[in-house]
């Protein structure tokens, strides 16, 4: 009788508990079957780059010979696509010219003679369509749960926008297709780095100036392997609110947002008592922003009172800002004590509410959508219990100890002056 009372108790909190919860939280995406890395070179074949500044060489030739020696040293597991824009038009109609990109060698497991023979044909000819060639790259490499790379190298400025690239990083971006694009510089012209540090920035990867052939190929070299080392399960997607209760409900795991400047951004968590929510933000600067800027976490209850204010947690790097948080919810130990036969007690669980605010400003000309990248990690864990401090009594019996530990003070006091009084006399 007692293990069918205690049963049908159990059945009946679960079911209560499940009623009080309402919808599950939404969960990162399960841990998906391993893909291998997947990289695609995008490289400028424009008139410009038969230019022959670098060691004596042409930009061409230096190019194809850092292609060459990476697809030789390419790591067995990792998918390689080639692309070229400004390869094959050679006339003047500039409308016809930006139209000018092709995909020389499709994303997979490399054939290493003919993808050498395919780079080893190309001539500069046409213009320069950067931003249509990144559109394309992106459908190249697909879709998928990890993180993929493109690697820009060109020599000038897009020649054709509209599409901007910038712009179309950010796009990209903003789609959350786990798009990371590295920039090569092989000119030293300040207007073309801007522009590639605009598209690296915008999308997390980074730019470089290559001004050897030695640079160009140890640069790409290093980014095709790091394709594999970053290649990591990416953050599931969600969109914060406007208000706490409005807000998606989230279960531990990492997730991916944007965030316009100056707002605010809810989502909710749920935690138990003898819990602990442990929560950071990571925010990315790929635009130009203000001098006086910062980015804070907070943790508010429904009604919106703050629970906890986020620290800031430095990278080391400049173009990220994070910050963290811890808060516990706390148990009523009284509620704890129920007898064998009484029904388990139905705990609701505290919606605990996260607002990812930022003080950010654009500059004269900074786009102001789409907004910010904004990585947001959650965990919950079990509670870390406060050390206990020594336990001295309340009322009357605190009261008694002072006393006692006040007359046995004023004791040893008085028997160490009668000491040294008597000792002082003596000599």
């Amino acid at each position: 009788m007692i293990n069918y009372r205690r049963s049908t108790a159990v059945l009946v909190g679960l079911l209560a508990t499940t009623a009080l919860a309402g919808p599950a939280p939404a969960r990162a995406d399960e841990e998906p079957a391993p893909e291998p890395p997947r990289v695609e070179l995008v490289l400028d074949v424009s008139g410009s780059m038969r230019a022959a500044d670098i060691d004596g060489r042409s930009r061409i030739s230096v190019a194809q010979q850092a292609f060459n020696e990476v697809v030789d040293a390419l790591p067995a597991e990792t998918q390689l696509g080639i692309r070229v824009l400004g390869a094959t038009y050679r006339g003047k109609d500039k409308k016809v010219g930006c139209q000018d990109t092709q995909q020389i060698v499709p994303v997979g497991p490399v054939d290493r003679s003919a993808a050498k023979a395919a780079v080893a044909t190309l001539r500069p000819t046409g213009f320069t369509p950067v931003g249509l060639a990144l559109r394309a790259a992106a459908q190249d490499l697909g879709t998928g749960a990890t993180t993929r790379r493109i690697v820009l190298i060109t020599d000038g400025e897009d020649t054709c926008a509209p599409p901007d690239p910038c712009e179309v990083a950010r796009e990209l971006a903003a789609q959350g297709t786990s798009l990371v694009v590295d920039t090569l510089g092989l000119a030293p012209d300040e207007k073309v780095r801007r522009q590639l540090l605009c598209i690296a920035g915008a999308t997390g990867g980074t730019y470089t100036a290559a001004q050897s052939a030695e640079e160009l190929t140890g640069r790409i070299k290093q980014l095709v392997e790091r394709a594999g080392d970053t290649h990591t399960r990416a953050p599931t997607v969600v969109g914060g609110a406007n208000a706490c209760d409005s807000a998606p409900l989230l279960a531990p795991g990492v997730y991916a947002d944007r965030e316009a400047f100056s707002e605010h951004r809810y989502y909710r968590v749920p935690i138990r008592p003898g819990q602990e929510l442990r929560a950071s933000v990571s925010m990315a600067l790929d635009r130009p922003v203000s001098r006086d800027y910062g980015v804070l976490l907070r943790a508010t209850a429904a009604d919106g009172r703050e629970l906890v204010r986020g620290a800031d947690a430095g990278s080391g790097r400049a173009d990220v800002l994070s910050a963290g948080l811890r808060w516990s919810a706390s148990a009523d130990d009284e509620d704890a004590e129920q007898t064998d036969e009484s029904p388990a007690p139905v705990v609701e669980p505290t919606t605990v509410c996260l607002v990812v605010s930022n003080s950010f400003a654009p500059r004269t000309g900074t786009a102001a959508t789409p907004g910010m990248p904004v990585e947001l990690t959650i965990d919950v864990v079990a509670a870390a219990p406060a050390p206990d401090g020594p336990d001295l009594g309340r009322g009357w019996v605190l009261l008694a100890l002072l006393t006692i530990a006040g007359l046995l003070t004023g004791l040893l006091a008085g028997l160490l002056t009668r000491w040294w009084v008597a000792t002082w006399r003596e000599n």
